[in-house]
């Protein structure tokens, strides 16, 4: 469905960083069969709009990272990567309380999709402050690149995994990166860090 559809609840005050929100989350990828032609059109589709350089990388068939780059004042700096996943979990529809895909936004203006946390809204964000940032003005030293990986749900095998061995991620010479995250009600978001590491005794 497109924003503005009857019964979805747009309405003409809603902020346009949500609406492009919903209409991530309305792009079905969940598995077993995720449509990752469409996210991967959509993703372009913005990171054109604010100016990015837009990379496909095909990992294997039908397995493609996105990449959006921001470039920076010296881009012989190590790089910024900020990576999300475009694939969702299974959904039971029997449990819901609307339809999975047509992300309804109530008159508390709570928003019910799959994905919404995990992690459309993550991508969102990163394009979202990447477009503040630039109508303000602001330019950095270094680069930042997004990076929009397949498959992470069944354990990234065929995304992530594939992509870090390619010449590709190499080439992004990448210094810092922050992956997924908590979903947070406040304007402070929370950064781990060793979170997963190899226990042995």
């Amino acid at each position: 469905m497109a924003p503005g559809k009857p019964g979805k609840s747009t309405g003409a005050s809603e902020d346009p960083s949500v609406t492009l929100f919903r209409e991530y989350l309305r792009i079905d990828t969940v598995h077993p069969k995720p449509d990752y032609d469409a996210a991967v059109r959509f993703l372009e589709r913005v990171g054109t709009d604010l100016g990015l350089a837009c990379q496909k990388v095909e990992v294997c068939q039908g397995r493609v990272v996105l990449i959006l780059t921001w470039q920076g004042t010296n881009p012989r700096l190590r790089s910024i990567l900020l990576n999300s996943h475009t694939d969702v979990v299974p959904v039971f529809e029997e449990h819901w309380t609307y339809p999975p895909f047509e992300a309804v936004k109530d008159s508390q203006g709570n928003i019910y999709a799959r994905g919404t946390q995990d992690m459309k809204c993550v991508s969102i964000q990163y394009l979202e402050a990447i477009r503040r940032l630039k109508a303000e003005g602001k330019c950095f030293a270094r680069t930042i690149h997004l990076t929009f990986v397949p498959d992470e749900e069944v354990g990234g095998h065929k995304g992530m995994e594939m992509f870090v061995q390619r010449p590709e991620f190499r080439a992004l010479n990448v210094g810092f990166a922050l992956d997924e995250g908590l979903a947070s009600p406040s304007d402070t978001f929370s950064v781990f860090y060793g979170e997963k590491s190899p226990w042995c005794e």
